[in-house]
């Protein structure tokens, strides 16, 4: 990127609540800048001082991306707080603009010069591990290629499940979302660019005993779902903080316990494409695609979310095994 004309990517995180969770994703994120050679400043402010923080970073020319560790006040809040990230910097791609891109299957920004859409970091993680575990069936077009399979998330929450719903419904995949208010149906709709969602009166054990695969996000230590409740060969994805699934889970098909390392490389290519994106229409003096380094420009190519990438063998017997791998998915 320094041979091409674009300066180094920098990521601002703003830090505005003591939650656990945050601070660990800061740290993870830290670390992964550090080890990749990208610029982080994390930023820790007084919740009622995060807009300014925002709309500050907004403005400076020297920032590429912008993070904000969630929750901070919960609700609509959040919400507007996510708009106010400018789109150009977003790397969370949770700004009105790519929510709505989002659920309409739209995957370019037409009216800005066709930039690629950006992913929400965790849904994105999710769909690069049914990528690499064979679930999608990648001999079929684009939005096809998880025809046939059913797919169970516990968890609906704005920033996670139901994004990774939507992107999963849009691929081709029957989606069963649930939450503590119930069970809805996620599918394809009729008319390109939309999701048909239905109420269902269908059990959780019913849906469970047939699904393909089974994702997890409840925020609850009680919270655990057995391997008598799966089908065997299931492709269980747990997301949580705490384990959603019991030990056995692993012998009833694939478990993945954890995808925190892989979320915050999906960070790290959100932020590599945003740089691309925008600092080459001011910074480099060839424009387009060239202007990048080969890695970037290969995947840019690509829809939003289907890149093409090669893979170590898994399951991995040793952490650097694990951290390869996972550099390896961004």
């Amino acid at each position: 990127q320094m041979q091409s004309g674009l300066s180094r990517p920098k990521l601002v995180g703003l830090l505005a609540n003591d939650d656990s969770a945050a601070g660990m994703y800061a740290k993870w994120t830290a670390r992964t800048c550090e080890k990749d050679g990208i610029n982080f400043d994390l930023r820790q402010v007084d919740r009622v001082d995060l807009e300014e923080a925002v709309i500050h970073a907004n403005d400076d020319p020297t920032v590429h991306g912008i993070i904000i560790y969630y929750p901070v006040f919960g609700g609509p809040i959040d919400d507007y707080l996510r708009d106010v990230i400018s789109v150009a910097k977003d790397v969370e791609g949770l700004n009105h603009r790519y929510r709505y891109s989002l659920y309409h299957n739209i995957r370019t920004l037409d009216d800005l010069g066709g930039r690629k859409c950006v992913l929400p970091c965790t849904p994105l993680a999710v769909i690069k591990i049914l990528e690499h575990f064979g679930a999608y069936q990648n001999e079929k077009p684009t939005g096809e290629q998880l025809t046939g399979r059913t797919v169970v998330v516990f968890n609906r929450s704005e920033v996670v499940g139901r994004p990774l719903a939507a992107m999963l419904a849009n691929d081709g995949a029957l989606v069963y979302s649930i939450d503590i208010t119930g069970i809805i149906v996620y599918r394809k709709g009729r008319v390109a660019g939309t999701i048909k969602v239905e109420e269902t009166s269908i059990t959780q054990d019913k849906v469970l005993a047939v699904a393909d695969i089974v994702i997890a996000g409840v925020p609850s230590k009680s919270f655990q779902i057995g391997a008598e409740r799966l089908k065997p060969g299931v492709l269980a994805v747990n997301f949580s903080q705490h384990q959603n699934f019991a030990p056995e889970v692993a012998e009833r098909g694939t478990l993945i316990p954890a995808i925190g390392k892989i979320t915050i490389y999906m960070l790290m290519r959100n932020l590599l494409r945003l740089h691309g994106n925008w600092s080459r229409a001011v910074t480099s003096p060839q424009g387009g695609v060239k202007a990048l380094s080969n890695g970037i420009a290969a995947a840019s190519e690509e829809p939003a979310h289907k890149a093409s990438f090669s893979f170590i063998e898994s399951p991995f017997s040793t952490k650097v095994e694990y951290e390869a791998w996972c550099r390896q998915l961004c």
